[in-house]
C-alpha cells in the first residue's frame, strides 16, 4: 500500500510517543516506532513498529529504513548514531549537534554561557574537594542521563557529596555543581521551530515539582510579570534558533525573588510542561512537534480558555478502600462529577512513583480548575478512598 504521507519514525516507546499518535493520525502522517518492548505505551496504539535499542545502530538503521524524518520520544540516542543517520542522507529533527545540548549538562551549561543567557552558577566538579570551593550548599547534578529528578543531589556538607561521585564514577559521567537558587517558582517556556525558521511560541507556565517530578502546571503562569514573560519566551526562542532545534523545545527556568529568570534544563521534544496545551491550546504540542520535523506551516500556540491546569497522575501503592484497582475503575466518577475534564492515561502498569497519566481541566476562573484537577488526579491515584461527594 502506497504511503499517502511521508513516514516519521519515532524512537522511543514512552508516552510521548504515544501522544504523537493521535495528531499524526488526524493529519494521516504515518509513524513507524522503535519500541524497547512488547506492549509498552506507544506501541499500544502505533500498529507500524519494531522492537529494538536505541543504542543500536543496525536497530536504528532498520525502522528508519524509507522515513522521511526520524523524531525522538527522548534524547538518549548516542549521538554518533545520530550522524551516521544523518550521514545516510535521513533528516534527523532535532539534530545531533542540537541534541547535544539536552543530552549533557555541562556542554548546554558552556553553550548558554556564550550566549551570554542568565542561568545559575555552575562549574563541572571532580571531586569533593571541588565541591567545596565551589561553595556549598550546592546541587550536584549528572551531566548525562538524569530525568524526573534522578542524577540530583542536594547536599550541604561534604559528606553529602559521596553518593552523587559514587553514581558518577559507576555510570562513567561527570558532575556538574550549580548554586541553590532562591527561587519563587518554576516556569516553563516552550517553543516550536521548523527547519525554516519559522516558530511559535506557547504561553509561559507555572509549574510545581515534587521528589523531582512534575506535579501541576498552570497555564499561563498567575501573576507573572508580562514584561518577565516576553523575557522568558525570548530566551525560548533565541535558544531553539542559536542551537538550530527542530521540533519542540522547552526551557525550564527558575523565577527568583528579585524578578529575573535563570535557565535550568533544556528538553527538546515534547514535555510535561506542555500536556496541558493538548486541550487547552489551538495547537498541541504533539501536533505542533510534528509541524515542526516535517516543516510544515506551524499552528497556533494560543491558548483556548483563560486558564488550564495540568496535574499528572502518579502510581502509588495499593491502599484498602482505594477506588481504582485499575486506573480505567476512575472514569465513572471522574467523568460524571467533571463532564468537561479531560483524561489522558498512558497504558502502563502502576508503580510508586510512576507517571501513568494526566487530567486537564481548562475554564474561566483558575480555582475552579485547580480544584477540578486536583480531585480527579487524586481519585486516579486512589488517595480519596471511597469518600462521598
Amino acid at each position: 500500500m502506497p504511503e499517502l504521507a511521508p513516514v516519521i519514525a519515532v524512537i522511543g516507546g514512552g508516552q510521548l510517543a504515544r501522544m504523537m499518535a493521535e495528531p499524526a493520525a488526524a493529519l494521516g502522517i504515518p509513524l513507524r516506532l522503535l519500541a524497547e518492548g512488547e506492549g509498552v505505551s506507544a506501541a499500544q496504539v502505533i500498529p507500524d513498529q519494531q522492537i529494538g535499542d536505541h543504542t543500536d545502530l543496525a536497530d536504528l538503521r532498520r525502522v528508519t529504513a524509507g522515513a522521511a524524518v526520524v523524531t525522538f520520544d527522548h534524547e538518549h540516542v548516542p549521538a554518533e548514531h545520530l550522524r551516521a543517520l544523518a550521514a545516510d542522507g535521513l533528516a534527523v529533527r532535532p539534530g545531533p549537534a542540537a541534541l547535544a545540548h539536552a543530552q549533557d549538562k555541562a556542554v548546554m551549561r558552556e553553550r548558554l554561557a556564550e550566549l551570554g543567557l542568565p542561568c545559575p552558577r555552575n562549574a563541572v566538579v571532580a571531586d569533593v574537594d571541588d565541591v567545596v570551593a565551589f561553595g556549598l550548599p550546592c546541587v550536584l547534578k549528572t551531566t548525562r542521563g538524569g530525568y524526573d529528578g534522578k542524577g540530583v543531589w542536594f547536599v550541604d556538607d561534604a559528606a553529602d557529596c559521596e553518593p552523587a561521585f559514587a553514581a558518577a564514577a559507576n555510570s562513567g559521567v561527570r558532575i556538574l555543581a550549580e548554586e541553590r537558587v532562591d527561587f519563587r517558582r518554576e516556569l516553563s517556556a516552550l517553543v516550536a521551530r521548523s527547519p525554516s525558521g519559522q516558530a511559535a511560541a506557547y504561553p509561559v507556565v507555572a509549574s510545581t515539582q515534587r521528589d523531582g517530578i512534575c506535579h501541576e502546571v498552570i497555564a499561563p503562569a498567575p501573576d507573572l510579570d508580562p514584561a518577565l514573560a516576553v523575557t522568558a519566551q525570548e530566551i525560548a526562542l533565541r535558544i531553539a534558533g542559536e542551537l538550530d532545534v527542530t521540533g519542540v523545545l522547552a526551557v525550564e527556568l527558575f523565577e527568583t525573588e528579585d524578578g529575573r529568570v535563570l535557565v535550568n534544563e533544556l528538553a527538546m521534544r515534547p514535555h510535561n510542561t506542555g500536556h496541558w496545551s493538548q486541550d487547552g491550546a489551538v495547537t498541541s504540542q504533539f501536533e505542533n512537534h510534528l509541524r515542526a520535523v516535517l516543516d510544515l506551516p506551524l499552528g497556533s500556540p494560543a491558548a483556548r480558555a483563560p486558564w488550564t491546569v495540568m496535574v499528572n497522575i502518579l502510581g502509588g501503592p495499593d491502599q484498602p478502600g482505594a477506588p481504582v484497582g485499575r486506573l480505567y475503575d476512575g472514569y465513572p466518577h471522574a467523568m460524571a462529577r467533571d463532564p468537561r475534564l479531560r483524561v489522558h492515561l498512558y497504558g502502563k502498569s502502576l508503580r510508586p512513583g510512576r507517571k501513568v497519566g494526566h487530567v486537564n481541566a481548562y475554564g474561566d476562573d483558575l480555582d475552579d480548575c485547580l480544584e477540578r484537577a486536583r480531585h480527579a488526579a487524586a481519585w486516579f491515584r486512589g488517595d480519596l478512598g471511597n469518600e462521598s461527594e
